[in-house]
């Protein structure tokens, strides 16, 4: 009996990766102006505006704007907010609220894509921790990308990363079923879907300028979430709070190389 060689994720050429790495780029940046605008007082629609400025100042434009009909250039979750939270006027931030912002950008074709949670003002030690276990789990699949691994490498390193941060904190997460990352390159959202969890060496193989975003999305609670009447926004089922971190990731024969970096 032959079996057949898994299938690629599909792989970009050194200059696609470059021109990918120059549409992360944007994000990193629309990222890093949103958290330094994410005061007390201010609307997560102040937010969005400062995001889709830097954007369009850069020459791109925003991914998420009219995706399927989204309104807004990020998503602004907020608290108990997973993913999908839409921009608005009537959101006001606090001190000790957990933000998670997700931004996606396209240059000349390409698209960037990544998320960041982080606290208005001090964050409650739970969830400072929430957010930093989330970032460990994305960090850990991020180091999985390497050539020949298999798709469900990752996954499977991202539950590990999250197991392991429940025992680093002494605390539970939930892995918010349904939701993962995905391809990326000249469309937002590609094949393979890359689940959160499960059992590794499965899936498309990882070859050199394979691309995927890795999201990770834990919560404090339980792993099911509702989506709201909007038809976007996704909150958790029990109340507790959330938080998502992305980064666009490319396989190189170098090992992982992060495609949204965000300037210090």
């Amino acid at each position: 009996m032959a079996f057949r060689k898994p299938k690629p994720v599909p792989f970009k050429s050194p200059g696609e990766l470059e021109a990918m790495a120059a549409a992360g780029a944007v994000v990193g940046r629309a990222l890093v102006a949103v958290r330094a605008a994410s005061k007390s007082g201010v609307s997560t629609l102040e937010l969005d505006e400062v995001a889709e400025t830097v954007i369009r100042e850069a020459g791109a434009v925003p991914s998420f704007k009219g995706y399927h009909g989204f309104p807004g250039s990020i998503c602004s979750s907020v608290n108990d907010v997973v993913v999908h939270g839409i921009p608005s006027a009537a959101v006001i931030l606090a001190e000790g609220d957990l933000v998670s912002i997700d931004c996606g950008a396209i240059l000349e074709g390409w698209h960037g894509d990544s998320a960041w949670t982080f606290g208005v003002g001090d964050l409650s030690e739970a969830d400072a921790e929430l957010s930093e276990a989330t970032r460990l789990s994305m960090e850990a699949g991020i180091a999985a990308m390497v050539d020949g691994a298999r798709l469900t490498d990752v996954s499977h390193a991202i539950e590990r990363g999250t197991r392991a941060a429940e025992q680093k904190f002494s605390r539970s997460f939930g892995i918010v079923e349904g939701y993962g990352g995905h391809g990326i390159g000249r469309e937002m959202h590609m094949e393979p879907f890359l689940a959160n969890e499960g059992k590794p060496n499965r899936g498309p193989l990882l070859v050199v300028g394979s691309t995927l975003a890795i999201e990770p999305m834990l919560t404090l609670g339980t792993t099911e979430t509702t989506v709201l009447d909007d038809d976007w926004t996704v909150v958790t089922d029990d109340g507790s709070r959330a938080a998502h971190w992305e980064h666009t990731v490319a396989v190189t024969a170098d090992g992982p190389l992060i495609l949204t970096p965000r300037p210090e």
